[in-house]
Parts: structure tokens; C-alpha cells; sequence
């Protein structure tokens, strides 16, 4: 396959399109090495909001990737800087873990643990009752709610197990409230990087193996996709979509640069 189209911005999903799980996808790290061997940097998109950007990028080294650490794009840091863009001065109470935590000082906001005029929450492995009731009694106070993913399930070795969408739910169910999520399929994260690098639209692109994440998040934001078929979501069945994406391979080395 040619290239079709050549971009400033290639926006890459992480977990089923970089690497699955604890081991590297060949093509993608191959198609990196050739976009940095022009001096392309790319960003690295994902809905995991409890690792740092620091955790990030030291997983990327381990498979042999090296990527800049202002590059990655996690929900957590989508999360704080939409804060500190829409909602500047204001006080955040948190449910989550380091990922978030860190994003949140990066971007010098304060955390509180009463009279938030906000209330955050991200995947929590040490969740607890006392946590859920204070989130729900400043949402109802009337605390802006925002999410960082939607996700209600993620896999591990044991399972599938409870992800962010679940707690988050439970915070929405009790209060009568919707929170605005940031993670994939919601823009944001694309939207963050267009507003601090300048690029237009017609420059990025989403790459990603998931359609009702990766895929649906560059629909919306109106931006070229480009499906690999390396994890969830399968060529047969993305093609059949209303919205297709605008390219569907098997997997990155199928994209020359």
C-alpha cells in the first residue's frame, strides 16, 4: 500500500495498537522508528488515566520505543488541562490514583476534600465507601462532574475486571447527575493536543485498533482514522460501519512513510 496522505500529527491508541498488553506490536514500533527517522514526532493517545506520564514512557522504552513524555496523552492529563482551560482558579476533589494525581499538579491545580468546585474521578484500585459518598454529596452541592473514561471493564490476568465507567456510574446513578467524560470516544484528548500545538484538523490523524474508542473519538473530532487490525475491533466489522474509517488496514507496516 502508498502512502495516501502524509500528516504532522499521528495520534496513536497505545493497548491493542502499540503494544497488547506485556508485548509489542512489530509493525507499530517499526512504523514509529520510521516516522521519527524524519523527525516526526508522534503522540500517544490513551484512556488509561492511573499511570503517569513517567510510567507511560518507561513502558514505551521497554518495548524499544522512545518517546517524548510531552507527547503522551493520557485521560488524566486530557482531564487536567480541560480543567485548567475551562475551569481556571477552581478546586478539585479527586477519586483516582498517581496518574491523576500527578496530571492535576502539573497543571497547578488545587485539590481539596470539601467545597470542590469540581469533583474528578479515575480508576481507583483502593476505592472506598467514605470516598463515594464525599464525591457524591460536592456533586450534589453542585460541583461541576467530570470522568476521565467510560470504560466499565478492563482486562486482567484474572478477568475482566471493574473499570472507571463502573465507579463512575454509581456517582451518577446516585445523584442524578452526567459527567462529562474525557477519555476516547469523546474529543478532548484530541482537542488538547490541537489547542497547544496549532495543528489543523486536516493534519492529524487518529490511528487505533478499537472502533467505538479510537476510531469514534477522530469521527468526532473531524479528523482522518486509520484502522489496524492488530486488537478489538475487526476489519470485517469496521467496514460495515455507517461512519467507516477513512483507511482500514492490517497493521502499520501496511502504511509506508
Amino acid at each position: 500500500m502508498e502512502t495516501r496522505k502524509t500528516y504532522r500529527a499521528y495520534c496513536l491508541d497505545l493497548d491493542g495498537t502499540v503494544y497488547r498488553g506485556s508485548e509489542i506490536v512489530e509493525e507499530a514500533a517499526e512504523f514509529i522508528e520510521q516516522l521519527q527517522q524524519q523527525e516526526i514526532e508522534p503522540f500517544y493517545i490513551t484512556n488509561n488515566a492511573s499511570k503517569t506520564q513517567q510510567q507511560l514512557q518507561d513502558k514505551l522504552a521497554g518495548f524499544g520505543i522512545a518517546a517524548k513524555k510531552e507527547r503522551i496523552m493520557s485521560s488524566a492529563i486530557a482531564a487536567a488541562k480541560y480543567i485548567k482551560r475551562w475551569y481556571p482558579e477552581k478546586t478539585v476533589y479527586m477519586i483516582g490514583s498517581d496518574g491523576l494525581d500527578q496530571a492535576l499538579r502539573q497543571e497547578g491545580l488545587e485539590r481539596v476534600e470539601e467545597e470542590a468546585d469540581i469533583v474528578l474521578i479515575g480508576l481507583d484500585r483502593s476505592i472506598t465507601y467514605d470516598k463515594l459518598a464525599t464525591a457524591c454529596l460536592e456533586v450534589r452541592k453542585g460541583a461541576v462532574f467530570l470522568s476521565t473514561n467510560k470504560d466499565l471493564a478492563f482486562p486482567s490476568e484474572k478477568g475482566f475486571l471493574p473499570g472507571n465507567g463502573a465507579i463512575t456510574r454509581l456517582v451518577s446513578a446516585s445523584t442524578g447527575v452526567e459527567p462529562v467524560f474525557i477519555g476516547k470516544p469523546e474529543i478532548h484528548m484530541l482537542e488538547a493536543i490541537q489547542h497547544e500545538s496549532g495543528f489543523e484538523k486536516s493534519e492529524m490523524v487518529m490511528i487505533g485498533d478499537n472502533y467505538d474508542t479510537d476510531i469514534q473519538a477522530g469521527i468526532r473530532f473531524g479528523i482522518d482514522t486509520i484502522h489496524v487490525n492488530t486488537g478489538v475491533s475487526s476489519t470485517e466489522t469496521v467496514v460495515e460501519k455507517e461512519h467507516p474509517p477513512t483507511y482500514t488496514i492490517d497493521n502499520l507496516g501496511y502504511w509506508k512513510i
